[in-house]
């Protein structure tokens, strides 16, 4: 018997940087990245390569500990691949950067999440697209305002 295909979530958000810079501050994922955009869980580096970085997530919902181990496939200069093993489910999401006109990046995101036995089921779709959207129109607006992404003056 087959399995019914989980749902598959996708979102789309515009950055107002260049193609490179959005790549490298995207695939940084620092302990930071969960309180740039209002969470209070922790995340938690573990191997990090040229090509791959594992971390782990760990928050404390309403129900018991939501935990998360992310193994990151980079594909430089623009998309990246995540595999998620957690406790409330499992995921696998690929991300996309394509360079627009006036130094713009357009992220596409596109994920699919299984849950586990003891995992709730899967968010509603728009529910869960739309929360995502603003989850990463935030980290865009961080983004934006990174002192990185300014040009260096010349002395």
């Amino acid at each position: 018997m087959t399995r019914w295909p989980s749902p598959l979530y996708e979102i789309t958000t515009i950055f107002h940087t260049p193609l490179p810079l959005a790549f490298r501050w995207c695939t940084d994922f620092s302990p930071a990245d969960p309180g740039l955009a209002g969470f209070t869980s922790q995340r938690k580096p573990v191997k990090k390569t040229a090509r791959q970085i594992v971390f782990e997530d760990l928050s404390d919902e309403p129900k018991g500990w939501d935990w998360t181990r992310w193994v990151a496939t980079l594909h430089p200069p623009d998309r990246w691949h995540v595999e998620g093993k957690g406790n409330r489910g499992d995921w696998t999401i690929d991300y996309r950067l394509t360079a627009l006109d006036d130094e713009r990046t357009e992220l596409a995101i596109r994920g699919r999440r299984r849950p586990t036995a003891i995992g709730p089921a899967n968010p509603r779709k728009a529910g869960l697209e739309r929360d995502m959207g603003v989850m990463w129109k935030t980290y865009g607006r961080v983004l934006e305002r990174d002192p990185r992404r300014r040009p260096r003056r010349r002395r």
